[in-house]
């Protein structure tokens, strides 16, 4: 099963008043494990970067305005492809993986923004996996915030001090794989991933007796009594029909 970790980040939240894209990231999984494979690229968005959006992921101070000169790390834009030049890659990384993301209908609503206005087929909202939807159901109440869910499973993001649309995504993969139970979450180590399914299982998975079966849990006093009150109900009791 291939799955697409992804991240996007934008000029703001809207892609009706004129939001776009600027940084895409994605890792890819199959059967649950990462395989090195990955997506990353900067988006020149045609249009200048506000303040706010500069301030949480610190991409492209040349399009604040007034421009700023880069620091030593920053990235810029201007000399970045446009979303066209990128979609076929994009789209051809994707595939018809199931993408999984972190409040998954912010990122959706922008790519299929950006696909639409090249008239390009829109990706379907089934095909997106909603890891902040998991989160909320596993541990209703508790935050649920990327940087919450690492602390909760323990794992390092300390080089997280912006978000980056790539180390996101290689976050969010960790933190995917503890939600829904670990790198191998069906126990199965040496399944062929052939025969697994979404969920995890394999079609030809059946169970298997026990080699001794389990000690009843009734004691002799309880099973007399209960056989006493079957015998007041009469022959027609579910009971005796069920023995």
């Amino acid at each position: 099963m291939r799955e697409i970790v992804l991240d996007t980040e934008t000029t703001g939240f809207e892609p009706a008043e004129g939001d776009r894209i600027v940084e895409i990231g994605a890792v890819e999984l199959m059967g649950h494990v990462p395989t090195g494979r990955t997506y990353h690229q900067y988006i020149n968005p045609q249009r200048s970067m506000p303040a706010e959006a500069f301030g949480v992921h610190g991409i492209g101070p040349d399009l604040l305005e007034p421009p700023q000169e880069p620091k030593p790390g920053q990235e810029t834009l201007r000399d970045k492809p446009l979303f066209k030049d990128i979609a076929q890659d994009f789209v051809d990384f994707v595939g018809d993986a199931k993408l999984v993301i972190h409040n998954a209908a912010f990122d959706m609503k922008f790519l299929n923004a950006e696909l639409g206005w090249l008239n390009r087929p829109l990706l379907p909202m089934d095909q997106a996996v909603d890891t902040l939807a998991i989160a909320r159901r596993k541990f209703p109440g508790s935050p649920a915030s990327l940087d919450a869910l690492c602390r909760r499973f323990g794992i390092d993001n300390s080089s997280r001090t912006l978000h980056g649309a790539l180390l996101d995504s290689e976050i969010l993969a960790e933190v995917y794989l503890e939600l829904i139970g670990g790198r191998q979450p069906d126990f199965a180590l040496a399944a062929d991933p052939r025969t697994v399914t979404a969920g995890g299982v394999s079609d030809d998975w059946r169970p298997m007796p026990r080699s001794q079966p389990l000690p009843p849990k009734l004691t002799e006093e309880e099973a007399a009594a209960h056989a006493a009150f079957v015998e007041k109900l009469g022959d027609d009791a579910v009971w005796k029909k069920l023995a």
